[in-house]
């Protein structure tokens, strides 16, 4: 079966979960810490993979690398463990986030631009944006891309919208070249 769909249906249980207990807020900003620790510690992901570290051990390494997250989640990486699923922490990470995201009304976008967006310009751009997705809150990450020479360019789930002076001009260049 495919990590996807799998790191789905662990998203969904634990979603519901976290609605059952209230717990939200709390399990998106540690599903994000143990997303980012898996990130920038890829060793972890391969002695957690091995198959001859003892489960005990690779359990102990979850417990002290992970002591101060929740139960419930500290449960679920238990289990990935169980299962020999914990490759998937991250696709469970995303996928829970964006049930999280798609229950509170909020979407995330990459706003790609020649400089530093100052924080009137995010949330203007967050405020257009959001009415076009037809979502309550957007929140933009901000991405430095010389290449975008100036203007913005916003990349929300698949679609883009693109209004940097590089965009245009390759637009101009297919008419013109046509």
């Amino acid at each position: 079966m495919n990590k996807q769909v799998v790191a789905k249906r662990y998203a969904s249980a634990l979603f519901e979960i976290a609605k059952e207990q209230q717990l939200l807020d709390q399990l998106e900003q540690e599903l994000r810490v143990v997303k980012q620790v898996f990130a920038q510690h890829e060793a972890l992901l391969s002695v957690l993979n091995h198959p001859k570290i003892a489960l005990a051990k690779k359990k102990a390494l979850i417990e002290e690398a992970f002591a101060n997250i929740s139960t419930v989640l500290k449960h679920t990486l238990m289990l990935l463990l169980d299962r020999h699923r914990i490759d998937i922490v991250n696709d469970l990470a995303d996928a829970f986030i964006a049930l999280a995201n798609e229950a509170r009304g909020v979407a995330e976008a990459i706003g790609y631009s020649a400089r530093p967006l100052t924080e009137d310009e995010t949330n203007a751009l967050a405020e257009v944006f959001a009415k076009k997705v037809g979502v309550d809150t957007l929140r933009i990450t901000n991405i430095i891309d010389k290449d975008v020479i100036g203007g913005v360019k916003v990349r929300i789930g698949n679609r883009i919208f693109d209004g940097s002076v590089s965009g245009k001009l390759a637009r101009l260049q297919r008419q013109l070249t046509r």
